[in-house]
């Protein structure tokens, strides 16, 4: 049951129709929990509550299905505000965007056009950027647009998913750059042809890049709610001796916010991944799909009065 209800919302995720319902009517149904506001004023103000807890923050304009040159520009854009509030209010975030966001399904030159204004203003203010990673149809377009800006500007990362196959080749190919990398289990749903069906593989190879990328000296962000991962990676810190300041944890708004601060009072890196704008619907369905206590909260939250 819990497996036909993850692929029942993934499935939804992708619906462009309903992607467009949603910005129509707005956040609701329970997505507040996991999105900070559809306005910048808004992200601003959950960042400084975050940061005053001692929480770093990365921030994600959210924005699937681009398909054309004007909307992926008006996305661009957006980022860069996102970056000027954060050097204008002295924030402690970095940012976060999604190729496809940029204009991957347009053109590659209308993409590495909108990269480089957002990291000329990112590196101006200050700010890290990292390229999300999206499904396998779009990751070696998403790698191979990583390694060409990573060859121009020192302030960019990327992501890498641990239940794709060839995660531990990309690992080794990266290293050469010396990447700065959000480690993930993976939130899309793809075929075995490429993919781990199962949870235990995708757990074992998780744990495998994970100590790969910090005996590389790279900096890691391990992204999980796993407290299994959570204490491998301190173990393996602990056994190789790997300095704190080579990696963190980071986790999602709104989900497991008393673990995010006993991190911090572990005294370890703990960075909370803020999404916020219109373009909320994809990223609210791929949340509920990954834990039923996410359907469970929303249900009761539209139930109440």
């Amino acid at each position: 049951m819990e497996q036909l209800m993850r692929d029942s919302f993934l499935f939804l995720s992708k619906n462009k129709a309903l992607t467009k319902l949603a910005k129509r009517y707005g956040l609701r149904f329970g997505a507040g929990r996991f999105v900070a506001g559809e306005t910048i004023e808004l992200a601003v103000q959950a960042i400084k509550d975050l940061n005053k807890k001692d929480l770093a923050v990365t921030i994600d304009y959210l924005g699937e299905f681009v398909d054309n040159e004007q909307e992926a520009i008006e996305m661009a854009e957006g980022s860069i505000t996102a970056i000027k509030a954060i050097g204008r209010e002295k924030l402690n975030s970095q940012l976060s965007l999604k190729m496809t966001s940029m204009g991957l399904d347009i053109s590659e030159e209308l993409v590495m056009s909108n990269m480089r204004r957002i990291l000329d203003a990112a590196t101006e203010n200050g700010v890290f950027v990292t390229i999300d990673m999206e499904d396998y149809s779009r990751c070696q377009k998403t790698i191979d647009i990583f390694k060409q800006l990573k060859s121009e500007y020192d302030n960019i990362g990327t992501v890498i998913q641990a239940y794709l196959y060839r995660t531990e080749k990309d690992i080794e190919d990266l290293n050469a750059y010396k990447p700065n990398l959000r480690l993930v289990k993976g939130a899309y749903k793809e075929p075995e042809e490429v993919a781990f069906p199962e949870k235990k593989d995708v757990d074992e190879n998780f744990k495998k890049i994970i100590k790969m990328h910090l005996l590389n000296g790279n900096y890691a962000a391990v992204a999980t709610h796993d407290d299994a991962m959570i204490e491998y990676t301190k173990q393996i810190a602990k056994e190789y001796n790997i300095p704190r300041d080579q990696f963190e944890f980071q986790m999602l708004y709104g989900i497991r916010p008393e673990r995010q601060l006993e991190l911090v009072k572990e005294g370890y890196k703990m960075r909370v991944y803020v999404p916020y704008g219109n373009d909320w619907y994809g990223y609210f369905m791929r949340r509920l799909a990954e834990r039923p206590a996410n359907v469970a909260f929303v249900l009761k939250g539209m139930l109440k009065k």
